[in-house]
């Protein structure tokens, strides 16, 4: 194509879910309410997490830290889904749309490789207890946020320098609820093999490493339960890790779902599916640990009449 002809892109178009009709408020306010309770739900666990002093462990540390996550993912994607229900579509700068993105990417490499250390702490606290407190001290589980967290970085600016390379002209509509990775490489006239591969290079250090890791620690932390003699201690100790694997399987299956779409699958139906790791398990994740947790119990509980008791002494 003569470059003389060619429309350079500065705006993106989301075109959202189109022909809603009268679903559009009901629909507009199910996604803010959803919002808002992923808001102060991992707003609430990152407080309790640093306040409370029952919940200074690394579990809880590493739960602190992936309710960040949570949010920082929610915070990013939910703005533009809630504007383009309400508004059949919005309309962003191409520069907001790629750093959208590259948020987008930070979160979630940064989550898979949280799972794979959240799963080792749970193979060490059950298969050696013993040995726990000296191998997941301090020093340690702090660096096993900071890893992650520089993986997470290191993979988003790789990815987010070969994207600044691409070149988008004429085509600037995406028939998405944000700027995920698959749209905008279909909207760019670059030749685009070169970012496939590397994110194919990347996918194995943050997708499938993490879950060799998660699978191998499981399997191991399943014949340890398997040789408790008790059926109070094999429950026990099932307990301990029961809400790790069961956000592991959402996050892990929502992704296989991502990555790998079914065969002749509509747009709407992606769109759809999109919702699931991006709405539904950053609202989900923190019930899961609050329902199996009596630690995070106690501690609302705590807060709450600490709540009280200042209200009663206003009053007063």
């Amino acid at each position: 194509m003569n470059e003389k002809n060619q429309t350079w892109v500065s705006e993106i178009v989301l075109l959202g879910f189109q022909n809603l009709h009268n679903f559009k408020v009901p629909l507009f306010s199910l996604f803010l309410l959803i919002y808002i309770l992923t808001v102060w739900e991992n707003v609430l666990i990152i407080v309790l997490v640093a306040f409370s002093r029952n919940l200074h462990s690394p579990m809880y540390f590493f739960l602190q830290q992936l309710a960040l996550s949570d949010l920082l993912e929610a915070s990013v994607t939910a703005p533009t889904l809630l504007q383009t229900v309400i508004n059949n579509g919005a309309t962003v700068s191409l520069v907001v749309c790629r750093i959208q993105f590259y948020f987008f990417v930070c979160t979630e490499a940064f989550e898979c490789l949280l799972l794979a250390v959240m799963a080792y702490d749970r193979y060490v606290a059950i298969c050696i207890p013993l040995r726990y407190t000296s191998i997941m001290n301090q020093k340690v589980y702090v660096r096993c946020i900071l890893v992650p967290w520089l993986l997470g970085l290191t993979a988003t600016i790789n990815t987010a320098n070969m994207i600044d390379r691409l070149q988008f002209c004429d085509q600037n509509t995406i028939n998405h609820f944000f700027c995920d990775f698959f749209p905008l490489l279909e909207l760019s006239c670059s030749d685009t093999s070169v970012v496939q591969i590397d994110i194919i290079l990347q996918s194995v250090l943050v997708i499938i490493c993490p879950f060799i890791l998660i699978s191998v620690s499981y399997m191991c932390i399943a014949h340890a339960i398997l040789k408790i003699v008790s059926h109070t201690g094999r429950q026990k100790a099932f307990s301990t890790c029961s809400s790790h694997l069961a956000v592991v399987s959402m996050f892990y299956g929502a992704l296989a779902i991502y990555v790998f779409p079914p065969r002749n699958q509509s747009l709407n139906m992606n769109k759809i599916l999109s919702l699931l790791y991006t709405v539904v398990t950053p609202l989900v994740n923190p019930l899961i640990y609050s329902w199996r947790s009596r630690d995070i119990k106690k501690a609302v509980e705590g807060a709450l009449r600490a709540d009280v008791m200042v209200g009663r002494a206003v009053r007063g």
